[in-house]
C-alpha cells in the first residue's frame, strides 16, 4: 500500500500482519479519489472502520484539512499512528471506539464532514449505522459519503434524505457514493491532479 498522490505521494503504508483488516486496493483507491477529485481540498473528513488509515491519509495528502480515524481494534490504531508518522500527515485524530459510538459522539459535538469514508467488514450490515449517522446530520450539506461493500450486499438507493448518486464495481468490491438529495452529483475535477505539483 502507498499514498497515490499529493504531498506524501509514494510513501509506503504498513498494515496489521495476520489480522483481518482488508485494506482498500490501490487501484480502487485511485479510482474513487479520481471521482472525488477537488472535493478533498480543505475538506473535513471522517474515516470509519479505518483499518490502516489509508483513505484518510490519502485525503490529507490531497489537501484535506483534518481527518478523524475511527477504529476499535488497538492493533489497527497502532498501525494508523505509525502510518501518520511515516507520512507526516498529522492533521487528524484517532478515535479508538466502535463506529456507532463514535458517530453518536461526533453528532453530539455538532461535527459535520465533507467526506465520510466507510469500509466496514463485508456481509454484516455494518453499513447501516454509517447511513443512519450520515442521514442524521454527520454528512455536511454538500458532502459525500463513500461506502464500500461486497457486490453481494444490497445497499439502498435512498436512505432518508440521502441518495446514491453513483456506484462502481471493481471485482467483488462495490463503491457507493451518497449525497443529500439536493446536492450536485460528483464529477471529475482537474484540481485533484494539481496536488502533485
Amino acid at each position: 500500500m502507498r499514498i497515490i498522490s499529493g504531498q506524501a505521494r509514494g510513501r509506503r503504508l504498513v498494515s496489521v500482519k495476520g489480522w483481518e483488516t482488508r485494506p482498500t486496493a490501490d487501484r480502487v483507491k485511485e479510482a474513487l479519489f479520481s471521482v472525488l477529485a477537488g472535493r478533498c481540498l480543505e475538506a473535513q473528513c471522517l474515516d470509519l472502520f479505518a483499518g490502516t488509515g489509508a483513505l484518510g491519509l490519502e485525503a490529507l495528502s490531497r489537501g484535506a484539512a483534518f481527518v478523524y480515524w475511527v477504529e476499535k481494534h488497538p492493533a489497527a490504531c497502532a498501525i494508523i499512528a505509525k502510518n501518520i508518522e511515516a507520512t507526516g500527515l498529522d492533521r487528524g485524530k484517532v478515535l479508538k471506539q466502535d463506529v456507532r459510538q463514535a458517530c453518536q459522539r461526533l453528532l453530539a459535538e455538532g461535527r459535520r464532514f465533507d467526506l465520510i469514508f466507510a469500509d466496514p467488514p463485508y456481509k454484516r450490515e455494518l453499513w447501516l449505522p454509517v447511513l443512519e449517522s450520515a442521514a442524521a446530520g454527520l454528512l455536511a450539506p454538500a458532502g459525500t459519503l463513500i461506502l464500500e461493500s461486497s457486490r453481494d450486499e444490497g445497499l439502498p438507493e435512498e436512505f432518508g434524505s440521502l441518495i446514491r448518486r453513483k456506484q462502481d464495481r471493481y471485482g467483488d468490491t462495490m463503491i457507493h457514493y451518497y449525497q443529500w438529495e439536493r446536492s450536485p452529483e460528483p464529477e471529475p475535477d482537474e484540481r485533484c491532479e494539481e496536488a502533485d505539483s
